[in-house]
């Protein structure tokens, strides 16, 4: 089978040889490769003719961010993982550079993180060029076990987009990870401000990436957006998004639901996880919980829909077409658990009409803040 080419940007020879060797060590990659600067890989990219890049975004003579943008005037579609500091400033980086088209990212380890942070990273980039690259960790939903073979307590649901189930809701709950903050940058602004009922997001990112999503979402949204705290009692219109390294739990007391944050062990590899605030919605909201799984890789989400099922809610899964990667709702959907498959352009609208039902509300999408 023909290797995935990877061509390798980084200022650092340490870091080249870390990236390469670890590239290289995985028999469906090779490095074909390297360079020092955005500058050297764009003159090289015709030449070696890679199928994915890793860039850095911190290098002299020109930068990540410039090099991603003279790679998007020349191929829309070549793959490029970003490679960022865990800091604030390349936190904002990495969030520009999803903007400007990059298509997933890794965080270089801290000192503090020592060699399992260090092999984890190399973990996480090597899976996500399988990944892009079409290699085998791109395996199709249907073909995984995972998505199969496991009974549903509840009815099959109906993987249409004219579902009949008509219940009210009193939450929404959404599961998003690769390619998800330009999905969110587009379906977030959509929502009203006077939307009905709390949202809760659920992003792969580490923390400061958290925030600075929260707050570029909250910037263009009519819709208040934050950054979840431990104690939030949950607000109608307002959406929370799970802070990095923190998973994202609701407590009922009383009328009032208020936000928990934890740190216990990740779950499929995620901290935050889909699946635990899932699983918490389910058992706090019931049948009144709305679950929407969007593009992400692996199959975080698929376990809390199938809780959510079980009590009577319901699913949302973005489609195949839309996503980034068809990874966490395609599990869903291959798993008969969707209610409705939705583009990310329906999904906005769909949102905002099951949230009107039993309300008498009459709801709009909204424009955002530009």
């Amino acid at each position: 089978m023909r290797r995935i080419r990877v061509l390798v940007v980084d200022d650092s020879v340490v870091a080249r040889r870390l990236l390469s060797d670890a590239i290289a060590s995985d028999p469906a990659l090779e490095v074909v490769g390297t360079a020092s600067h955005g500058g050297i890989a764009l003159k090289k990219l015709p030449l070696l003719n890679p199928d994915i890049v890793t860039m850095d975004i911190e290098m002299p003579e020109m930068d990540g961010l410039a090099a991603l943008a003279e790679i998007r005037k020349l191929d829309r579609k070549l793959p490029v993982v970003m490679v960022s500091s865990l800091t604030e400033r390349g936190a904002a980086a990495t969030l520009d550079a999803l903007a400007l088209g990059a298509s997933d990212y890794v965080t270089k380890p801290t000192s503090a993180s020592g060699v399992a942070g260090r092999d984890q990273m190399l973990a996480e980039l090597v899976a996500k060029l399988k990944a892009f690259g079409g290699g085998p960790t791109a395996m199709h939903p249907a073909t995984h076990p995972l998505a199969r073979h496991q009974p549903l307590a509840a009815p099959p649901a109906r993987t249409t987009t004219t579902a009949t189930n008509r219940r009210r809701i009193d939450v929404v709950a959404i599961a998003i990870s690769t390619g998800g903050p330009n999905a969110l940058a587009e379906m977030i602004p959509q929502l009203p401000g006077d939307f009905p009922v709390p949202i809760l997001i659920v992003q792969h990112m580490p923390p400061l990436f958290t925030k600075l999503l929260a707050d570029r979402l909250a910037a263009r949204s009519a819709a208040a957006v934050k950054e979840a705290a431990a104690g939030d009692k949950l607000q109608a219109g307002t959406v929370y998004i799970a802070p990095g390294n923190h998973h994202m739990l609701v407590h009922r007391t009383g009328p009032s639901v208020s936000i928990v944050l934890d740190q216990g062990p990740p779950e499929n590899s995620c901290r935050p996880a889909a699946d635990v605030l899932l699983r918490s919605v389910a058992e706090v909201y019931g049948p009144g919980t709305l679950a929407v799984v969007m593009t992400g890789m692996g199959h975080d989400g698929l376990a809390g829909c199938r809780a959510i099922r079980q009590q009577g809610g319901q699913v949302f899964a973005q489609d195949e077409q839309s996503s980034t990667i068809w990874g966490m709702p395609g599990f869903v959907v291959e798993a008969g658990l969707a209610d409705e498959i939705l583009s990310l352009g329906a999904l906005p609208a769909a949102i905002v009409r099951r949230a009107a039902v039993g309300r008498g509300l009459p709801l709009s999408i909204a424009g955002g803040r530009g």
